[in-house]
């Protein structure tokens, strides 16, 4: 099993940066795709940004495309989101997610994941 613990969430202003953090216990870290969700209040589970477990290729959604950054340590087994210029649409809860030796084509659904943190709460106001 993997446990996956998000950090690094609070309260900015519009125009304001936070840089999210998600802690994993899997043993074999390097072989899980991690990415990040998030849920806004009455909406559903949305994609944010994904790493992959070998390429590294990164793929962000839309909305947040040169704002957010992904990226991972693999020594620390930890991933990271970078989040840039937030916006009160970006207020949401922050969930990471590994899905283990996650296919391309799966990359952006909640269906190429296996493990999910508790998520952490990201709120900016106007």
């Amino acid at each position: 099993q993997v446990q996956l613990v998000e950090s690094g969430g609070g309260l900015v202003q519009a125009g304001g940066s936070l840089r999210l953090s998600c802690a994993a216990s899997a043993r074999t870290f390097t072989d899980y795709t991690m990415g990040w969700f998030r849920q806004a209040p009455g909406k559903e589970r949305e994609f944010v940004a994904v790493i992959h477990w070998s390429s590294s290729i990164t793929y962000y959604a839309d909305s947040v495309k040169g704002r957010f950054t992904i990226s991972r340590d693999n020594t620390k087994n930890t991933v990271y989101l970078q989040m840039n210029s937030l916006q009160p649409e970006d207020t949401a809860v922050y969930y990471c997610a590994a899905g283990f030796r996650g296919r391309v084509g799966l990359l952006a659904s909640l269906l190429g994941y296996d493990y999910w943190g508790q998520g952490t709460q990201v709120t900016v106001s106007s």
